[in-house]
């Protein structure tokens, strides 16, 4: 081959190369995610639920900074969500993850197209979240917090701990918790085999309206606290582990966060594995599926957490039979 032609086809070789190593070198599109909790930033439980939705994307492929931007808003116990649903929603994400029903129910208002996965709903058809659990039919679906029959678990667990109780309060916020009646009709339906009347104790957002529900409650002999899971307690938390001290009153709590700040014992779903789970669906969605076609799925992973202190100082021997269930005691 004459010197000329090597060299033209080197040349030409070399310059067919460049757009492929050029395209080699583009950087990865951002995808962006939404994030609305209701709870506050610094509150602890928000920031376990949240690196657990963050390991779940990493596992998956997706890195903050890299091919996934993640912008964070909070809402607790669902202050401001409809403004901060609007201002997430400026941004154009991919995809949206709330937390509880009023987070979902303010993005829902705000956006039937972009896709909204939710952790944390009660009832997401009752909700009008999704036509069903099976095919959810819209722009929305996600991870149940709790099917309606745990109220049965949770008061057993009472009447196993405290014998002699024959009475328990639902304490709930019936504006933060609006889905409070599947859970009564559930409680109610159990009650009646364990010889305890159950209670609906409404509470406010204001601590001294807590204060003063709880109070008036503990005042009767043989009572006791079931506190339903709702965003608004769960802000006061620490108040309300304090009363049922104050008033000796055993409590049952959907959430490992209250037992680990002083409270008696828990029966929940392991929150941070629910975010986990979340992050394959908002991974699916990233990658071309559609909501509708993902059903909404419930926990499968649940926890009993047990406060031996607490028990002692509210005069309480726990039955083997319940350490033995305990996923952790804390002593």
């Amino acid at each position: 081959m004459r010197r000329r032609e090597f060299i033209t086809l080197l040349g030409g070789a070399a310059a067919s190369a460049w757009p492929l190593a050029a395209r080699a070198q583009q950087p990865e599109r951002v995808q962006r995610i939404g994030v609305l909790m209701a709870l506050a930033e610094d509150d602890p439980d928000a920031k376990a639920r949240l690196a657990g939705f963050r390991q779940g994307l990493e596992r998956l492929g997706w890195s903050e900074g890299r091919n996934v931007r993640i912008d964070y808003r909070f809402a607790p116990a669902g202050a401001r969500a409809e403004v901060l649903a609007k201002e997430l929603l400026t941004l154009q994400p991919d995809v949206m993850l709330a937390t509880s029903t009023l987070v979902t129910a303010a993005l829902q208002r705000e956006t039937q197209t972009i896709p909204i996965i939710f952790v944390s709903v009660a009832d997401p058809i009752g909700s009008s979240f999704v036509d069903s659990l099976a095919r959810p039919g819209g722009n929305i679906t996600g991870f149940m917090l709790f099917e309606a029959s745990v109220t049965g678990k949770w008061l057993a667990m009472l009447k196993e701990i405290a014998p002699g109780l024959s009475r328990a309060a639902l304490v709930i916020n019936p504006k933060t918790a609006p889905y409070y009646e599947i859970y009564l009709r559930a409680a109610q339906a159990a009650a009646s085999s364990l010889a305890i009347e159950v209670v609906l104790s409404y509470i406010e957002s204001a601590a001294n309206d807590i204060e003063r529900t709880i109070g008036a409650f503990g005042r009767t002999p043989n009572s006791g606290l079931l506190l339903l899971p709702d965003f608004n307690t769960n802000v006061h938390r620490d108040l309300i582990i304090g009363l049922a001290a104050r008033h000796r009153l055993p409590a049952v709590y959907s959430d490992r966060l209250f037992v680990a700040a002083g409270g008696l014992m828990c029966y929940s779903a392991d929150r941070a594995d629910l975010f986990r789970a979340a992050a394959s669906y908002v991974d699916r969605i990233l990658r071309g599926s559609k909501p509708a076609d993902l059903p909404v799925q419930v926990p499968i992973k649940y926890e009993t957490v047990i406060n031996l202190k607490t028990a002692k100082a509210l005069g309480l021997t726990v039955p083997p039979v319940l350490l033995v269930r305990a996923d952790e005691v804390i002593e």
